[in-house]
């Protein structure tokens, strides 16, 4: 461990939170240089839906190389890419009638909001963005400026400005329609709000807490964009590729958005790969306005391609992905039903769920117990709070519910600490 600690720098997190090395990993389990095994339920914090070397994208990736395919290629021509291209296109888009041209933008993430925004900006002229309360969008400054994390925004420097923040859904109680303030600022000339040029939105917040926007809220939003002539811009970089059961995250509210981001599970191997869909008419830039020099990872477009035609050429694999979500879901609230639903909340949809606890402490603690006993899990939210289910989507069923056990353990241990200490107090 020396090494790390001489070398690396102090921004590292998630080491943090599993102190070892990890030298092996298949499937939905990572392994330790001791030969120490552990069941992920974090996945690359959802860059890894299809579990870790999978075999299918293995085998691809292996007969590409093996055959001297073009490794780096900027955004030139290649075969992989044309079999990416056509995969996408037959696999995702027609099936789902949209008609968005591919933006190969730098391979994170935050590259892709950083594109999404520069060419809504383009397009309509305007230069504020609405942005919700707990997204979480990247920390490039354009990213960071869309992010609420007073953590990370901290780290800025400087100003993060071209931003109005709005509450997300459920921000102000389940009771209040949070966009009833976002059409009445809207369409109040002395709001002081400037007219945007987009709405940035995540389905489900994962980082912001697992925190669920309904179909009908998704409805209104789109609805207000269109009256405005506002870009809806859908951020499904850690809620797509088939997280909460269907491809796409907001494909069970029938919405269309005129700009959507991919990336984590996009390459399916955990390769970098970020790309922004367009609607057709919009897109407008010039050659090289915005470009980067690993657009084009082609292991990735090989792997990506071998996810699409393994996965999506039908619905048996959402549907499995919905199966092992409902036994999630049962699970997660057995738990808050027996340890409280005034201190525990069940949150998130698909296999991208997770509980709240009272604070980060308690729920660090049982991430932490939970790791000693074998499995990875992480944290989510503003404060920490949320324990989190980021699963690889191909985990077995006997497997999910080691995880589950060792989970619902770590509760007990917790808790059951929590009431000795009470009990010796009292």
């Amino acid at each position: 461990m020396d090494i790390f600690k001489q070398q690396e720098s102090n921004v590292q997190t998630y080491a943090r939170s599993f102190p070892v090395v990890f030298n092996r990993a298949e499937g939905a389990r990572i392994f330790d240089c001791e030969g120490n095994a552990y069941i992920d339920f974090l996945a690359g914090a959802g860059s890894l839906n299809y579990g870790h070397n999978n075999p299918h994208l293995k085998e691809a990736l292996i007969e590409y190389i093996q055959r001297d395919g073009i490794t780096h290629g900027l955004d030139m021509h290649t075969d992989a890419k044309a079999r990416f291209l056509t995969a996408f296109k037959t696999r995702i888009l027609e099936p789902r009638g949209l008609d968005h041209v591919v933006q190969f933008t730098g391979p994170t993430g935050a590259n892709a909001v950083e594109a999404a925004l520069k060419i809504a900006r383009k397009v309509t002229g305007r230069h504020n963005v609405i942005a919700f309360t707990n997204g979480f969008h990247g920390v490039t400054l354009g990213a960071l400026a869309l992010t609420g994390n007073q953590h990370h925004r901290g780290s800025a420097g400087l100003p993060l400005s071209g931003v109005t923040r709005m509450p997300y859904a459920g921000y102000l109680g389940s009771d209040v329609n949070t966009l009833a303030l976002l059409k009445k600022t809207l369409n109040d000339a002395s709001s002081g709000v400037d007219m945007p040029a987009a709405v940035i939105v995540e389905v489900v917040q994962g980082e912001g807490g697992l925190n669920t926007a309904s179909t009908g809220w998704l409805k209104e939003l789109q609805s207000i964009c269109r009256s405005h002539d506002i870009l809806l811009i859908v951020d499904d970089i850690q809620a797509g590729c088939g997280r909460t059961g269907t491809f796409f995250s907001f494909e069970g509210a029938g919405i269309s958005p005129d700009i959507i981001t991919l990336s984590k599970s996009l390459s399916g191997y955990g390769l970098p790969m970020a790309i922004t869909l367009i609607r057709r008419e919009l897109d407008q830039w010039e050659p090289g306005e915005h470009n980067g020099t690993f657009r084009g990872n082609n292991h990735a477009f090989v792997t990506a391609t071998a996810a699409l035609e393994k996965y999506w050429g039908d619905d048996q694999f959402q549907n499995e992905v919905k199966e092992k979500a409902a036994l999630l879901s049962q699970r997660f609230k057995r738990i808050c039903d027996r340890y409280g639903v005034t201190r525990l909340q069940h949150k998130g949809r698909g296999l991208m769920q997770g509980i709240r606890c009272q604070n980060g402490e308690i729920a660090e603690k049982i991430c932490r117990h939970a790791f000693s006993q074998g499995l990875m899990v992480e944290t989510a939210g503003s404060e920490g709070q949320v324990v989190k289910c980021l699963c690889p989507l191909t985990i077995t069923h006997a497997e999910l519910t080691q995880g589950l056990d060792i989970l619902e353990s770590s509760f007990a241990e917790v808790f059951g600490q929590q009431s000795s200490a009470l009990n010796k107090a009292g």
